[in-house]
């Protein structure tokens, strides 16, 4: 990347990168595609017409070629890097329905949906959500020396889940140079109450904490169940906002400096495949957040982007909307916004 567009990266996106199959709601099986939380945060992106710079580790074997289409979007891929670690980037889901991923025994979904196993899955364990240490590095994490100069000069950053220890030091990273807005989704394995004495310290750097409900349920467990209250003391900690993600796809968006409590609706569509919502969502939050300040508009532009990604399976699916759709159901979501 040469000097001039090193002074106008704006924006940088970090997070993983991974070899995705999935049985969908509905629909035919997806087998051995471009997958990650970093790939639907940068389509999310793409949605509402901004950039980014892309971070994130892979191995040898990851078809860099899969990449290509971002790069003609004119997102940068210096910070994706090539590890010599073992990392198996492969994941798998199957949905019963919308809101009951199933992350384990992958031969078991094929037999039921009566089809054949496919070969890139062999040997594949996933343990469903992996705790986080609180002193180790994975081969995925993120370190200070991953991060290139450019990025480091971003003015708005967003931090996929990755995991514990690339949570706790990126925001700190970040916030010391010249990035002025900071978003995070949190990696699962560590909201739950083992971490809750670590929390303060990750979120004191950031503009906006964006978690799922069960997410923070789970962290607040013999504390709090009210959402509201839970918004409340996760903004105590540093981020201006707080948005908890509904099971309906809608977010509670607490702004934790007015005050203000907003519901802020989701576009109903008929669910094909949930991968990817979340992080399609903060994409286009930090996308439109880091040109209007607006948080309202970013978390409405956010759920338009996780509703074209609801809609299909795979994350090109989302940019298949024909023209001016996206305009029409962010028309139709702005009357119904409530404020509670």
């Amino acid at each position: 990347m040469g000097d001039g567009q090193e002074q106008t990266l704006r924006c940088a996106l970090i997070g993983k990168l991974q070899r995705d199959t999935i049985l969908p709601v509905s629909g035919p099986a997806v087998i051995d595609v471009l997958g990650g939380n970093l790939t639907y945060a940068a389509v999310g992106m793409h949605l509402w017409g901004e950039k980014a710079g892309l971070l994130a580790k892979t191995n040898a074997d990851f078809p860099q070629a899969w990449l290509k289409q971002f790069e003609d979007w004119g997102f940068d891929l210096q910070g994706i890097k090539v590890v010599p670690e073992e990392m198996d980037m492969r994941w798998f889901v199957a949905y019963s329905d919308p809101q009951s991923p199933h992350y384990e025994e992958p031969i078991t979904y094929f037999a039921e949906r009566e089809l054949a196993f496919p070969p890139n899955l062999l040997e594949y364990y996933s343990g469903g959500v992996k705790r986080c240490s609180k002193t180790q590095y994975d081969p995925e994490s993120i370190r200070i020396s991953d991060i290139p100069d450019a990025y480091q000069e971003a003015s708005a950053v967003h931090i996929c889940p990755i995991d514990y220890m690339s949570h706790a030091t990126l925001p700190t990273i970040l916030s010391s140079g010249r990035t002025q807005t900071i978003t995070m989704s949190p990696a699962p394995g560590y909201m739950d109450p083992v971490f809750w004495d670590e929390m303060s310290g990750l979120l004191s750097d950031l503009t906006a904490f964006i978690a799922g409900e069960d997410e923070v349920r789970r962290l607040f467990q013999g504390r709090s169940s009210d959402l509201w209250e839970i918004a409340k003391q996760l903004s105590d900690y540093g981020p201006e906002y707080v948005l908890i993600r509904l099971k309906d796809w809608g977010q509670y968006l607490y702004d934790g400096v007015s005050g203000q409590r907003r519901i802020v609706p989701s576009y109903p569509v008929r669910v094909v495949d949930p991968t990817g919502a979340a992080e399609a969502f903060a994409g286009g939050f930090l996308a439109v957040y880091s040109q209007t300040y607006d948080p309202v508009e970013a978390a409405l532009c956010g759920n338009i982007a996780a509703s074209f990604v609801l809609e299909g399976c795979g994350p090109f699916f989302a940019l298949s909307a024909m023209p001016g759709l996206k305009e029409a159901r962010l028309a139709a979501l702005r009357d119904m916004v409530s404020e509670v």
